[in-house]
């Protein structure tokens, strides 16, 4: 897998390097690699002792360039690949597409950005930016209850194939990001996939409103399943001493046997001198299928970076659900950026 996105990535760059004398091209290769090692137990599951890719981040590797096209216009294209270091094995999961990260082309100017491809939801970013661990699938409980619930299945992953993206300008601290998609005739297409976002930064303040329909792409639907709508509003704080992290969704699906879910998160982020910080994030989720049910999911953790792309971590995580016995896990690890 390697060799070849090796012979892929100097394939492009030796492109992009014939071309330099004619227009400002550029091209990059750069990712992450997160592996972790301790104890993981779902709530309701056995404990299991292993090693695990992406606890905190999921582990990719990209290869991005920009063509200058003169007036301020510039090309621009990315592919990236998700992998698990544990198993040396593609995607995220197995089945999952080879460049299920990113894998688009566009234009960039002084409108914003516009790109068709596969492209990441703008529900997906604000989750990621609006709670005290990121979009650490392995332990933040925001990630977890929303992306992998166990309380309902969510549709539409975190990026959406076949869809044109555009993000505004930002504006006084406000900007736009907008992404719809086709089913293109697929057996499970009933529609249009649509998503937006709203995100304000000013000083210590941001904040969030996001929206997301899912009507196509979804595997495994109920019967009777004509979409499902999500609604979002997120907030942090920055007081210098501590972040705090608020987040409140709210996920529809419409089928024969609809479903309600709510989602409560909370969080903050603790500097520990300037190169340690602690994190903690509390969410609870309650499920109206029309059996009412809930999950509480608490994580606790500490960072600590040993230069400017190497850091380290330990983390732990208590999950409870509804009629299961309470998992509990434990894991540290160490995450490279390049």
């Amino acid at each position: 897998m390697f060799r070849s996105l090796k012979i892929i990535a100097t394939g492009v760059a030796s492109l992009a390097l014939s071309a330099a004398a004619v227009a400002q091209s550029t091209v990059s290769i750069y990712g992450l690699m997160d592996v972790s090692a301790g104890r993981f137990q779902n709530a309701g599951a056995q404990r299991v002792w292993r090693s695990d890719s992406g606890s905190m981040s999921t582990s990719y590797i990209g290869v991005k360039g920009s063509d200058d096209l003169g007036g301020g216009l510039r090309a621009k294209f990315a592919i990236e690949h998700f992998l698990r270091l544990d198993q040396g094995a593609v995607g995220r999961f197995d089945g999952d597409a080879f460049w299920a990260r990113s894998a688009y082309v566009g234009l960039q100017g002084a409108f914003g950005s516009s790109v068709i491809g596969r492209n990441t939801t703008p529900l997906f970013v604000s989750t990621v930016v609006f709670n005290a661990f990121g979009d650490s699938y392995g332990f933040s409980p925001a990630i977890r209850q929303l992306f992998t619930p166990t309380l309902l299945p969510f549709y539409g992953d975190s990026a959406w194939n076949n869809s044109l993206a555009y993000s505004s300008p930002t504006s006084g601290g406000l900007s736009l990001n907008l992404l719809a998609n086709l089913g293109e005739g697929a057996a499970d297409a009933t529609g249009r996939n649509i998503g937006a976002n709203l995100l304000y930064f000013n000083g210590p303040l941001a904040a969030t409103v996001v929206y997301q329909k899912v009507k196509n792409g979804a595997v495994g639907t109920p019967p009777g399943y004509t979409g499902q709508n999500t609604f979002q509003l997120g907030a942090s704080y920055d007081l210098t001493r501590v972040k705090l992290f608020g987040q409140f969704t709210q996920v529809n699906t419409q089928a024969a046997a609809g479903s309600k879910t709510r989602i409560y998160g909370f969080g903050a982020a603790v500097p520990v001198g300037d190169l340690g910080r602690f994190m903690l994030q509390l969410n609870s989720a309650r499920a109206s299928t029309p059996v009412e049910t809930g999950e509480t999911t608490f994580s606790l953790g500490y960072d600590h970076a040993l230069s400017k792309n190497t850091d380290v971590y330990a983390l732990y995580m208590s999950d409870r659900v509804t009629g299961l016995s309470r998992g509990t896990s434990l894991a540290t690890g160490m995450r490279l950026r390049f």
